[in-house]
């Protein structure tokens, strides 16, 4: 049982489903609105870790969809400053447990770092709805 707190947007029907995942397995949830959240680039770089720019995405934001944001030919400066001024941009949820800090879901990687209930659906961070 760990202490996730969860960055969510408020209303995702995506991250509710991770949120009930999570507290189905016993975790305790801190949830917060990722969208309110006063991000600055010291707080969000580490969200991502090792990942390509590319993956930082919430590849279903309008601007990402719609090819006016390419993040495949962005650095990571020019990525952050994005997120920071449309976190809209940021691909959810955002999780933290202890210091470790995660971006994006999938079951698979969530069950192996701080554990899901047995034969717990599979999850990822696609948006079911195409609107963000």
């Amino acid at each position: 049982m760990a202490d996730v707190i969860f960055w969510e947007k408020p209303g995702c029907a995506g991250n509710a489903r991770q949120k009930a995942l999570l507290a189905a397995a016993g975790h305790r949830l801190e949830v917060r609105d990722l969208l309110a959240a006063a991000w600055t680039e010291a707080t969000l770089r580490p969200f991502f870790g090792a990942r390509p720019v590319v993956e930082w995405f919430n590849a279903a934001a309008p601007r990402v969809r719609s090819g006016e944001i390419r993040p495949e030919a962005l650095s990571e400066a020019e990525a952050l400053a994005l997120m920071l001024v449309e976190p809209l941009l940021i691909r959810r949820p955002l999780m933290q447990v202890g210091a470790e800090r995660r971006a994006g879901f999938d079951s698979d990687t969530v069950a192996a770092w701080i554990g899901l209930a047995e034969g717990a659906p599979r999850l990822g961070d696609a948006c079911p709805r195409k609107d963000v």
